[in-house]
């Protein structure tokens, strides 16, 4: 099969697995380029803006790497077989589905190649599980040796960590990889024990991101790859056997502030022909999105998890966000005032986020902020902000809504 087949089939279905990438809307007039471009011609029909349906059908996304930098990212498996029956996976070994599987050293070829005519400028690299977690694992080592040390790659690779693997290949990965990841998939063994029946979720999931964590704590950054350790990410399926909002956050409010990750990825559930899932309703997309509004509360503003405004069920409200949800709970009647609150309440004002709150403290040196011009000229919503606030003593005019 050639590299561009595998690719496709590997490709049809990764967009299960949300990793740095960023929506981009198609250019206006773009068409959709035919299959089986070469290398040169693929980077050809990209340069000519036959762009976001050729480019994802080859598994290529526009992504943020860790700091902000945009790059085209590759995300693909060394191999779509899996012995695993995750009853939610298009991958699952019982699903009849066309399969495709690269070799260490043909994955690294083909991503070089790529690399080397500007279509990628990273990787995501994951695989089904096949063989076992840790001859899996092996061969996602064996691909990242080979592009570090054989092809001299020094740019942005993320590497999944396989369940099931041995602490020395995720000690190892962590010398090869900017990013690593290993999906927790559930917020608790319970919830996993419907979702991935033969995963073991404290042993096999959790237990490796806290060997990563463990491994920052104990040994000197230079050790890793580019003289520093790889951020950590993860990520919960979202709606498909019953859980709650708030277990999805109490496990990922645990994950932030013990294990540091840098990030929790939401994958609003939607059913798969052919698996045990596949007559179960859809997620609404809002509340995932709810999820991500709330996890960077709890990651960046300081939230506790006490103070997200649940429903008797547990869900977030799908029709506010959840930072206007406690505003609205708790600063309508007693409205903040700009010019003494500390940071910790400038965050939990609506249209304030950490950079809006320095330049407010910043601000206040100077001077009394008194109108809601004053906040927009430091980049802040004021509009936003108006309902809960005072300034300099006085609530700010609001503006009406009209229904």
């Amino acid at each position: 099969m050639e590299i561009e087949s595998k690719l496709a089939l590997l490709a049809d279905q990764m967009r299960l697995e949300p990793a740095e990438e960023v929506k981009v809307r198609p250019s206006a007039g773009s068409s959709v380029a035919p299959c089986g471009f070469s290398p040169t011609a693929l980077h050809d029909a990209v340069q000519a803006g036959a762009l976001e349906t050729k480019k994802n059908s080859l598994g290529l996304y526009d992504a943020a790497a860790p700091g902000g930098k945009r790059i085209t990212l590759l995300k693909t498996l060394l191999t779509s077989a899996c012995e695993r029956d995750c009853c939610y996976c298009p991958f699952r070994a019982k699903r009849n589905y066309r399969r495709a599987t690269f070799k260490p050293e043909e994955m690294a070829q083909a991503f070089h190649q790529m690399f080397t005519g500007g279509i990628a400028q990273g990787l995501f690299l994951s695989s089904g599980v096949a063989g076992g977690g840790v001859r899996t694992q092996d061969r996602l080592i064996a691909t990242a040796e080979i592009l570090r040390r054989k092809f001299n790659y020094t740019g942005y690779l993320h590497l999944k960590i396989m369940p099931g693997a041995e602490r020395d290949q995720v000690w190892r990965a962590m010398q090869l990889a900017d990013r690593i990841s290993i999906n927790l998939e559930a917020p608790n063994a319970e919830r996993l024990t419907a979702l991935a029946p033969h995963k073991n979720f404290a042993a096999e999931l959790l237990r490796p991101l806290q060997w990563v964590e463990e491994i920052r704590q104990s040994q000197p950054g230079h050790l890793g790859w580019n003289g520093r350790w790889p951020s950590t990410v993860t990520q919960f399926v979202v709606g498909a056997v019953g859980e709650s909002d708030v277990e999805i956050l109490a496990t990922s409010a645990y994950l932030f502030k013990t294990l540091r990750l840098a990030r929790t990825y939401y994958s609003a559930f939607s059913p798969v022909s052919e698996t045990p899932l596949e007559s179960v309703a859809a997620e609404n997309p809002w509340r995932e999105h709810r999820l991500y509004q709330a996890s960077v509360l709890l990651r960046d503003y300081n939230f506790e998890m006490e103070e997200m405004q649940f429903d008797p069920k547990g869900a977030l409200p799908l029709d506010v966000d959840p930072k206007v949800a406690w505003a609205r709970a708790h600063l309508t009647e007693k409205p903040i005032e700009v010019n003494r609150a500390d940071k910790h309440e400038l965050l939990r004002i609506p249209g304030i986020g950490p950079k809006g709150a320095e330049q407010i403290l910043a601000a206040r040196r100077r001077g009394r902020l008194r109108e809601p011009r004053d906040l927009d000229k430091l980049g802040i919503v004021a509009v936003r902000a108006a309902p809960f606030i005072l300034l300099d003593g006085r609530r700010p005019p609001q503006q009406l809504a009209l229904w």
